[in-house]
């Protein structure tokens, strides 16, 4: 709306009754590279996809030398059959119990034995002290797969640069393209957790919402343990 101007054409100042403008500031989604997240698939701005597998560990430490060898031949050979760029995540977090605190004061109260109760309540009490005293951390493996087709290969640095800070709004495949591409990206998948599998780690792809909540932990550390995140399809994400 065009400001009102005085007989001279100068603007004139605002009157006090009218209410200050507020300045919008950009939202922290534009500066992060994720465009969108559905159907399993990080989709970036700069159109290229990524899919997140939950890997499990293995306590070397604990096995024979001849199972260590063979863990090892195992990997090396994961290794040489993977053509394409992996990357491997660890993350550590403070051991998060409270569901478990919640379960047992739950079922503190649905009991009627007194002595039930109070040995509940002290278990409760030590477990919660213990965590918080000792730090307990907890580690989760992540595998990232991508998927970069040869037409985004060939952009120039300065375009790519651009598409990282252009707006998620304004980069999005077609329906045909990203089939294409999301289904290329499985096949990637599948070789993945295959060739894990013979190394014994279990794996499982990160779904739509496990996605959004891993993301959203990870951007949010703090925020994140006092306000949980709500279900996927109660979400509404800012354009």
């Amino acid at each position: 709306m065009a400001k009102k101007k005085d007989k001279k054409g100068k603007a004139a100042a605002p009157s006090k009754g009218a209410p200050a403008q507020k300045t919008k500031f950009p939202s922290a989604q534009r500066g992060l590279p994720i465009a969108e997240i559905k159907e399993d698939c990080v989709v970036l701005k700069d159109s290229t996809l990524r899919a997140v597998i939950l890997v499990s560990s293995i306590n070397f430490s604990l096995k024979s030398e001849d199972e260590q060898n063979a863990i090892i031949a195992a990997y090396v050979n994961f290794l040489n059959t993977i053509d394409f760029p992996l990357q491997i995540v660890i993350q550590s977090r403070k051991l998060n119990i409270s569901a478990y605190l919640t379960r047992l004061e739950q079922k503190e109260k649905e009991l009627s034995n007194e002595l039930l109760k109070l040995q509940i309540a002290e278990y409760r009490r030590y477990v919660s002290e213990l965590v918080e005293l000792g730090e307990i951390m907890t580690k989760r493996f992540y595998v990232v797969v991508p998927h970069n087709p040869l037409s985004d290969k060939q952009k120039g640095w300065f375009k790519r640069l651009m598409e990282v800070f252009r707006a998620a709004s304004s980069v999005k495949l077609s329906r045909e393209r990203f089939l294409q591409r999301r289904r290329d990206l499985m096949m990637r998948v599948d070789h993945v957790v295959a060739a894990l599998g013979s190394i014994g780690l279990k794996s499982a792809l990160l779904d739509t919402q496990s996605l959004i909540e891993l993301y959203y932990n990870t951007y949010n550390p703090g925020l994140s343990e006092r306000q949980k995140l709500a279900d996927l399809n109660q979400l509404q994400v800012e354009p």
